[in-house]
């Protein structure tokens, strides 16, 4: 599950940002961070409302940034404006959700790629320590260390890349995966602990082609985890 640096999106986090003092437009983007990963993982349900009032409490923040957060969501189509109502949540569809994960694994994959024929032997045994406790935490149950390992692994192959454009192409892809809910979503954690033996494999034969397949194969993957994670909950359309 490839994860990259972006604002923070659970609640203590939003209000965090406001407590630090970031400007307005990164306040506005934490909150849509939050609203984005919440319509995909049903917190927000189809048809529902989000009412400014309502999330800025709910965040600890004034309901400017509530307001400016929810105009980004509508130029992205994750809600819809109707006059005199309110911002309505637009239904997902696995096709929705495919499609992200589609443009996800080609960056990705080719992030792994570059990354195979610039990381050095200490990146290397680096990406081998991560793995090693990742695998660790997986079989303890502890989804929380694995997404903090997880995030520092993919971190970790984007940065090597040295293409600092497509990433944050990438991020923009990140900021609507749910990755709040890491632990709820069956499979993920082991996703992270069986694929990235491949990615991690093929980046130390210094193999671009073998390492854009591994990870692109590994976005897929929790990408379908997460259709029939949202599928069973009835989240999507």
């Amino acid at each position: 599950m490839t994860r990259a640096d972006r604002p923070a999106s659970e609640p203590g986090g939003v209000l965090s940002a406001r407590r630090r003092g970031v400007d307005k437009q990164q306040l506005s983007e934490h909150v849509a961070a939050y609203v984005r990963e919440g319509i995909m993982a049903g917190q927000f349900p189809a048809g529902e409302f989000i009412r400014t009032e309502h999330l800025a409490a709910e965040l600890g923040v004034s309901q400017t940034p509530v307001r400016e957060a929810l105009m980004i969501l509508r130029s992205e189509g994750s809600v819809r404006w109707q006059p005199r109502r309110g911002y309505r949540v637009v239904a997902l569809s696995a096709r929705d959700v495919r499609d992200l994960f589609d443009v996800q694994a080609y960056i990705a994959g080719e992030l792994a790629a570059r990354a195979a024929t610039r990381l050095g032997d200490d990146e290397l045994d680096h990406l081998a320590t991560l793995q090693h406790r990742i695998v660790e935490a997986e079989r303890a149950g502890d989804a929380q260390l694995v997404d903090g390992l997880n995030h520092e692994f993919h971190r970790t192959i984007n940065k090597a890349s040295e293409s600092s454009r497509m990433a944050s192409l990438l991020n923009l892809t990140v900021s609507y995966v749910p990755l709040r809910f890491f632990g709820r979503i069956e499979g993920w954690p082991a996703a992270s602990a069986h694929d990235h033996m491949a990615v991690l494999a093929a980046l130390r034969s210094r193999d671009a082609a073998a390492a854009r397949a591994a990870m692109s194969e590994h976005i897929h993957h929790v990408g379908e985890l997460l259709v029939e994670h949202l599928a069973t909950q009835g989240i999507l359309s």
